[in-house]
């Protein structure tokens, strides 16, 4: 049994759909309700995020493609970290493919001065649907350690209540007096580049992380902008929804959902976060109903939303239920240090 691997970059075709036949096998029966579409997997790899860097690596066993491994690292701030994706084909498992992989991963991250490595696995909930649980069982193995328990909710769009959404929406209106909304979508408007690049960067202030070890990023306008033209040259169509306040001009709130062009039935709920100087005004329920309703009106096809959350994160999660998002699996981002 021989296990070969060898790194390749986004011009290489043949890799990249070797690398997708690995990824779309595993997800299928690691995640079957995910979307998986070619196009989006190969613009993600093309296309990295403003500020990021990325090592890709297949792994053959006795010349078949077995496993695929994606580095991603910032090189703006949280330079000893990296994000790591490690799949293995369900047919070439327990054969040594994900060890070699991992082992070949930290060699990478000690040659570029990195000194830890982060990456996510899903597990089943006790009333969910079936998820195999080995990837929790791999990344101990590797010596990671859990270090934040998230969970991952969907709003079943057929089943929405909308008289629900309607009194909710009411209720925070009424709470939010001297705000109003603005929504628009894909490029951020120039007046609230600034204002958007302030929330982006307290997110990690804000968000429950755990026992990860991160430093919040350091976003500016210009970022702002790289991130939206990399989201529309990757096919994915960005809704954002703000909320402005009036005496100052400024936006307090925000939220985005965005849908792939490959799948649009499927959306991702992403950041919603509001400037803690305004909070306790129910601002983060209506930019987020707001943007839903948006959605809907321009994406005719969308049936399903995923959003993930910290567990502990006990204020987005009761929005997220009073919209109706409900649990479908449990998640652990594992940390390592080496």
């Amino acid at each position: 049994m021989s296990i070969v691997i060898a790194s390749f970059d986004e011009s290489d075709q043949a890799a990249i759909d070797a690398a997708y036949a690995v990824s779309g096998a595993a997800k299928a029966v690691d995640l079957p309700d995910f979307p998986h579409a070619r196009e989006a997997f190969e613009a993600t790899l093309r296309h990295p995020m403003p500020g990021r860097s990325q090592h890709l690596a297949l792994a053959t066993l006795d010349g078949t493609p077995a496993g695929y491994l994606e580095l991603r690292m910032s090189v703006l701030e949280n330079l000893d970290n990296a994000g790591v994706e490690l799949l293995v084909h369900p047919a070439r498992r327990r054969r040594g493919v994900g060890r070699a992989l991992h082992e070949y991963a930290v060699q990478v991250l000690r040659g570029q001065g990195r000194k830890r490595l982060i990456g996510p696995t899903v597990g089943p909930l006790p009333d969910g649907p079936d998820r195999p649980d080995n990837g929790s069982g791999f990344a101990a193995a590797m010596g990671a350690k859990p270090a934040l328990p998230e969970v991952r909710r969907r709003l079943e769009i057929p089943t929405l209540d909308h008289p629900a959404l309607d009194a909710l929406l009411a209720d925070a209106r009424g709470r939010a007096a001297g705000y109003r909304t603005v929504g628009w979508q894909g490029a951020t408007p120039a007046e609230y580049l600034d204002d958007i690049a302030y929330l982006d960067s307290r997110l990690l202030e804000d968000a429950p992380i755990g026992d990860l070890t991160m430093e919040p990023d350091k976003v500016d306008a210009e970022r702002v902008r790289g991130v939206d033209r990399v989201l529309a040259v990757r096919g994915r169509r960005a809704y954002h929804q703000g909320v402005l306040h009036v005496a100052s001009g400024r936006l307090v709130a925000w939220t985005m959902i965005d849908v792939h062009r490959a799948t649009s039935w499927h959306a991702f709920q992403q950041i919603t976060i509001v400037d803690p100087a305004h909070r306790g005004r129910r601002l983060g329920l209506l930019c987020k109903i707001e943007n839903l309703r948006y959605v809907l009106a321009h994406e005719p096809q969308l049936r399903v939303i995923d959003t993930f959350n910290a567990a502990s994160n006990s204020y987005m999660i009761a929005v997220n239920e009073q919209m109706g998002f409900r649990p479908v699996d449990a998640w652990m981002e594992w940390q390592l240090d080496f």
